[in-house]
C-alpha cells in the first residue's frame, strides 16, 4: 500500500476549469486509511482535503478551498497513484466541482 504521510505534492497539470497550478503545494498526512492535506499557492489562498485510501493506494477525496477571488469552492476527487522511476508518487486525478459550475476535470500532482 502507498503511504502518503508527510509527503508534499505539487500540481503539474490541470484542466482549464481547475484552480491548482505549479504554485500549489499539498502537504499530505495519513493515519491508517484516512488521508488529509492542507494546501495553498497560486489561485488558492487555503484549502483542505480529506479522503479514504484503499489497499491499492487510490484515494476517494472531498475538498474545500478559498480562492484568490474570495470564493469558497468544494468538490470531489478520485486519485490513482503511480510510482515513478525516481521512487516518488504521481497522482492521476479525476475531479468534479460540487459548487460553482459543477464541471469536471483532470489533474496530475507529483511528490516533491
Amino acid at each position: 500500500m502507498f503511504n502518503y504521510n508527510n509527503k508534499k505534492f505539487r500540481a503539474v497539470k490541470n484542466t482549464d476549469n481547475g484552480e491548482t497550478s505549479a504554485e500549489t503545494v499539498f502537504h499530505y498526512h495519513q493515519e491508517q486509511q484516512i488521508v488529509t492535506s492542507n494546501y495553498s499557492g497560486g489561485k488558492i489562498v487555503t484549502g483542505h482535503l480529506i479522503g479514504l485510501v484503499d489497499q491499492a493506494g487510490n484515494i476517494d477525496i472531498r475538498y474545500h478551498q478559498i480562492n484568490s477571488d474570495g470564493k469558497l469552492m468544494t468538490g470531489t476527487c478520485f486519485s490513482k497513484p503511480e510510482l515513478m522511476e525516481n521512487g516518488k508518487i504521481r497522482l492521476h486525478e479525476t475531479w468534479q466541482w460540487t459548487s460553482g459550475d459543477f464541471s469536471e476535470g483532470t489533474s496530475i500532482i507529483e511528490e516533491i
